[in-house]
């Protein structure tokens, strides 16, 4: 067993995700439902646009969906590429490349990134669209890997085809996972009609592997409030560690670490506040230099800590003790106060918004599979 496995195993304790609560109860009523209704409408689906997370492209498939998905015509989008590892992407698209699967990475905020999705659902839709006079495409994916995005970005782009195209309401788009709650159709193109219909994101009732559910709340599509934001910060440092990533931060940008140590202490204190999520239309300039700066003073922590370890990552009883002198060392980059209420968790969540923003770097946290003759799709 790995390092990180090990870690899980001894830091996390029992946690289970499945609905009949035990210690984590994370399985909402509406899910479902809506699983329900999703099977139902993917009967009628001419193609199905599976979104995952790039960061976490088998991990954030929807298993319970798998069998019915792969029997349909479906393009599997790794959304969020502009958070995954450019480096490890392009062997994620030759792995399902090597399985038949239709691939593609996108950023769903990026008009040109989803046009190039919408070319390839035409191009696989092209037989159909000579004998049907209406087709139907289903988005479905797991909580907040970005489909309201997605649908929102696709009625632009139709709208500027389809100028007398009627005016039609944009999804709702949220950080949380579970702002989509019911299924809303929207029709993209005429001649013939193409319905495009947004779901809401559904999991499985019972996630049988407990780091496939932490990279799921790391990324997002389990609320924090259900596992624990300390518990996802301890994982995330485990998984940092046992890559030797803060050492390679160290690497690549030395000059700029060590201005940082050498800075005088009169500097102005970061707002803490400008980490979280806000609904600004552009960002502010100074907001955006001050996060920048808690991103270094983090990757600066970071990498000390673990370039003093002498111990042995691959020994649980070590590795959490390193990740306990990282809390410290994050707790002082982060400039919250010793004597602060829940300061651990006030941490975890400033971390782990550094993380999701991707002031971190660019990560794929799971690993390539190796193709093998009897190989399937996830």
């Amino acid at each position: 067993m790995s390092g990180v496995g090990k870690i899980l195993k001894k830091c996390l304790g029992e946690m289970r995700f499945n609905t009949g609560g035990g210690n984590i109860n994370w399985y909402p009523g509406h899910m479902a439902a809506a699983t329900r209704a999703i099977n139902a409408r993917l009967k009628l689906a001419d193609l199905v646009i599976e979104l995952r997370d790039s960061r976490i492209p088998l991990s954030s498939a929807n298993q319970d969906l798998q069998p019915r998905l792969s029997s349909k015509r479906r393009v599997i989008a790794l959304n969020k590429k502009d958070l995954a590892n450019p480096n490890i992407m392009h062997k994620w698209v030759d792995y399902f490349d090597s399985c038949k699967q239709d691939c593609l990475p996108i950023n769903a905020h990026s008009r040109t990134s989803v046009q190039k999705l919408l070319e390839l659902v035409e191009l696989k839709l092209k037989e159909k669209i000579a004998k049907e006079p209406t087709l139907l495409v289903m988005v479905v994916g797991v909580p907040n890997v970005g489909k309201s995005a997605l649908i929102n970005c696709i009625h632009q782009i139709a709208s500027s085809r389809f100028p007398v195209q009627e005016k039609k309401k944009r999804a709702k788009v949220g950080p949380l996972p579970g702002v989509t709650q019911d299924i809303a159709g929207f029709k993209i193109a005429q001649r013939p009609s193409i319905y495009v219909l947004d779901t809401p994101g559904v999991l499985v009732p019972t996630i049988s592997d407990i780091e496939t559910g932490l990279k799921l709340a790391l990324a997002g599509s389990v609320k924090d409030s259900v596992v624990g934001e300390e518990r996802i910060a301890q994982y995330l440092l485990a998984v940092l560690n046992t890559r030797q990533t803060p050492l390679h931060w160290r690497n690549v940008h030395n000059n700029t670490l060590k201005e940082l140590q050498n800075e005088t202490d009169d500097k102005r204190d970061y707002n803490i506040k400008d980490l979280l999520p806000k609904r600004r239309t552009l960002p502010v300039a100074s907001n955006v230099h001050y996060v920048e700066g808690v991103a270094k003073e983090v990757r600066c922590a970071l990498s000390s800590t673990l370039s003093e370890f002498r111990g042995d990552l691959q020994d649980e009883n070590e590795l959490e003790m390193l990740i306990e002198k990282q809390f410290e060392a994050l707790q002082k980059a982060l400039k919250i106060s010793n004597r602060a209420n829940e300061a651990r968790m006030m941490v975890s969540k400033k971390f782990l918004t550094l993380f999701r923003a991707g002031k971190l770097g660019s990560f794929i946290l799971d690993d390539v599979p190796v193709v093998t003759s009897k190989s399937r799709i996830s």
